[in-house]
């Protein structure tokens, strides 16, 4: 008897890991080819000469950020419509998602026209020099036309990610980075567009991507019998929890700014070591988001199919996932450190700077590792108003210590330092909200979405 349930226990570790990977393994992939639409632009701009570039670095900044702030509507979408399929409501499933498109589309209006009324101002108040400013106008006045198309392929990809489907973003992201190359190769160089080229070979590539989501969506409600009108209180609902995630990333890029801003402050070795450290944390936190991405999916169709027991099994396999692959790229950086830093700058200050703070980045990956597991857990399970409080309070508890660094003439090391105390404080919080049972609540509708 024992022998039997042993094995139970076997077969249902290997399934659960089996549904893990199906999902994470092609979400990883999306997630790492989402830095080449930047990769290639600074590739080809770069050859344009250093004011160009320098345009690029500016625009590329604004737009990271923004376009940052709306990832809400893949991850708020996900786990709603993973929910609906989950209590077997496929029709509403499509509803929710198309719900999220029509959201994704207004946001994305609303953002192109204050971005081109605001361009220039933002422009100056980023501090682009007078030989940069014409370049990063151009580039972003041409991206902000992008912004729609962007939206909608997030609302998009959140649908699919929903309905546990992780590759078809994967082909897309693939595909429209390649189309993107193609284009700006072409438009940049045999038609001399310089970085307008670039900027419109990236809307191009962005406008066919949500055109192709748009295509699927449309397709599956078909399928399902769903209406594709917008039907006002879904839109609320998911306008809720976006509200929520919004603080939440927000929060969380405040952290990120203000670490850049004081490690600019420390001086130009600490601030190059800073951006190049940066780089590779943000490279290996996309790489381990994967599995928080198969974690939203995951959790949300658990819980709207009532199946608790099934949440705590898959949330454990997915929480040792995450810390051993955490300490595998902790183990990486620590074998790769010498020659990390020289892959990315020939100054000998820097590439030393560099190499201390490794250590601390790589020191940072399984804790890092586990906080972004709780945080897909959490996302799917619609607990979007505790995240936005739990990550609030972990900047608060960040920003007195990245000050006493930079009050204090403190070293990039400290600096840090701080930023692994913001991260230890984002994992108390969602631990503790994850030993809890609060979050655990099934049926079909996001707890979350509750308007009061």
């Amino acid at each position: 008897m024992e022998h039997t349930e042993a094995g139970d226990r076997r077969r249902d570790r290997r399934d659960r890991d089996r549904e893990i990977l199906r999902l994470a393994i092609p979400a990883f992939g999306a997630l790492a080819a989402e830095p080449l639409y930047v990769l290639a632009d600074t590739a080809i701009v770069g050859h344009l000469g250093r004011h160009p570039l320098g345009g690029l670095g500016v625009a590329g900044t604004v737009l990271n950020a923004v376009f940052g702030i709306f990832n809400f509507l893949a991850y708020g979408t996900t786990a709603a419509v993973a929910r609906r399929l989950g209590a077997g409501e496929r029709k509403e499933a499509a509803e929710q998602g198309i719900a999220g498109l029509w959201l994704a589309l207004g946001l994305g209006l609303a953002l192109m026209v204050v971005g081109l009324a605001l361009s220039g101002p933002i422009t100056s108040a980023m501090g682009a020099s007078r030989l940069v400013r014409p370049y990063a106008l151009t580039y972003l006045r041409i991206s902000m036309l992008g912004a729609p198309f962007v939206m909608l392929a997030l609302g998009g990809t959140g649908y699919l990610r929903g309905s546990h489907n992780t590759r078809t973003p994967l082909v897309i992201a693939l595909a429209a980075n390649a189309l993107n190359l193609v284009l700006e190769l072409v438009l940049v160089y045999p038609l001399h567009l310089g970085i307008a080229g670039s900027a419109w070979g990236t809307v191009v590539a962005q406008v066919i991507a949500a055109g192709w989501y748009l295509a699927i969506v449309g397709r599956q409600a078909r399928a399902a019998r769903a209406s594709v009108r917008p039907h006002a209180p879904t839109i609320r609902r998911t306008a809720v929890v976006g509200a929520h995630l919004v603080v939440r990333t927000g929060s969380l890029l405040l952290a990120f700014v203000v670490s850049g801003g004081i490690a600019a402050r420390l001086g130009n070795v600490p601030v190059a070591a800073h951006q190049v450290a940066w780089q590779i944390w943000f490279f290996l936190a996309l790489c381990l988001d994967a599995i928080a991405i198969a974690g939203q999916a995951i959790v949300g169709r658990a819980l709207g199919a009532g199946d608790e027991h099934g949440v705590r099994a898959s949330t454990r396999r997915m929480l040792e996932w995450g810390w051993w692959a955490g300490v595998v790229f902790g183990a990486i950086v620590i074998a790769t450190r010498p020659w990390l830093a020289a892959i990315f700058t020939s100054d000998h200050a820097v590439q030393h700077a560099t190499g201390v703070v490794l250590w601390a980045v790589a020191a940072m990956q399984p804790v890092a590792a586990l906080v972004f597991v709780l945080d897909g857990i959490l996302i799917g399970a619609g607990d979007s108003r505790y995240l936005a409080l739990a990550m609030a309070a972990a900047t608060a508890v960040f920003l007195p210590c990245a000050m006493a660094v930079l009050l204090g003439h403190g070293t990039l090391l400290e600096l840090w330092g701080a930023l692994y105390v913001f991260v230890l404080a984002r994992l108390y919080g969602m631990w503790r909200r994850y030993r809890g049972a609060a979050w655990l609540v099934t049926g079909a509708a996001l707890p979350g979405a509750t308007i009061e």
